[in-house]
This record gives C-alpha cells, structure tokens and sequence, in this order.
C-alpha cells in the first residue's frame, strides 16, 4: 500500500445554513515516502479546500480538509487531485460527495 488515506470520501450532507466540512487524514507508508507537491479541485465550485502538513505526528502527514460553499439545495460531486513527487503514484484522488437542503424554518408551529 503506498499511504493511508482515511477517509477515502468525504461526504458533507446537510442543511445550507450550517457549515459543513470534513477532513481525510493522509499518511505516506515509510517505504513510499513523498510530498504533496501540489492539489487541485475537478470542479471547484463548491467545495473550498486546503492541504496541510500534520506537525503532530512523528511520522510524516497530511491533512486535507473540505468545506461546503453550495447555498442552495441540492447534489454535488467533485473530485480532489492530490499531485506527489512519486513516481508510484503521481496523483491521489479523493471523491467528495454533497447533499445540501434547504435552511429548516426556525419558526414554532
């Protein structure tokens, strides 16, 4: 296996008026070490994202967290390319799923 990707997708269901986010936690195996060099999202429109490096651990890891930006209500899917300075696996994949709904009215019946 050349890393641990926990989770392999994120899935950000919920309401539009709360913030959803979700993380996947990246973890090169010690035989295949590398370096996210770069990452980019397929689509991008709904989603923002950051990579980072986890200084937490003595093992060398990322952190690759998403955010909902999607306002209305209603399905998206994207896919987020995680670039390596492997040449096992020059690019990792990591699929993003979302269902928004629209704001529950706060209202008392």
């Amino acid at each position: 296996m050349f890393a641990s990707i926990t989770p392999q997708t994120i899935k950000l269901y919920g309401s539009s008026d709360t913030s959803l986010k979700g993380t996947v936690r990246i973890v090169p195996e010690e035989s295949y070490p590398f370096k996210i060099i770069d990452s980019k999202a397929q689509v991008g429109k709904d989603i923002r994202f950051n990579v980072s490096e986890d200084n937490h651990t003595p093992q060398k890891s990322y952190v690759l967290t998403i955010e909902n930006l999607k306002q209305t209500a209603g399905r998206f899917y994207d896919t987020i390319y995680l670039m390596t300075d492997s040449h096992i696996k020059p690019k990792i994949s990591i699929r993003v799923y979302g269902k928004i709904t629209a704001p529950q009215d706060s209202k008392p019946n």
